[in-house]
């Protein structure tokens, strides 16, 4: 297989996490709304309705929008490698784990939401992002 393919499945992965989390967060949320016979309100500040749903259904909500926040650097940083040529099968082991992370930090905040180990999962996710983006670099400016 083409390793630029192979760079790209990691992202792929990770915009098909982003949807299941974006459908767990409605398939919670909106039983939540109804059963508290919420009122939608648009003169309401952006959150505060929301922030009235219990924790648990916030919680799908908060890590959807996480998804959409640190992971555009991965999206960028890879289609970047792929413009320039530069995949290597570490890079692709590498994009491979950051999703992996991903994933598992999604796991932790939509069913526990221990901050403390949370935290850890989201640091040590950075470090296959930082690899990948010092390889872009590296590649953009040789």
């Amino acid at each position: 297989m083409n390793s630029t393919v192979q760079l790209i499945q990691p992202v792929v992965a990770l915009l098909v996490w982003s949807m299941v989390m974006w459908f767990w967060m409605y398939v919670t949320r909106l039983p939540a709304i109804a059963s508290m016979k919420m009122k939608l309100d648009s003169e309401v500040p952006s959150g505060v309705q929301m922030s009235q749903l219990p924790a648990r259904v916030r919680w799908k909500a908060d890590n959807y929008n996480h998804l959409m926040e640190q992971p555009t650097l991965f999206y960028a940083v890879v289609f970047s490698l792929a413009f320039l040529g530069a995949v290597t099968e570490f890079i692709v082991y590498t994009a491979w784990a950051y999703v992996g992370l991903r994933v598992i930090h999604s796991l932790v905040q939509a069913l526990v939401n221990k901050i403390e180990f949370r935290f850890v999962v989201f640091v040590l996710s950075n470090i296959p992002l930082v690899i990948i983006i010092c390889k872009a670099a590296i590649q953009a400016f040789k």
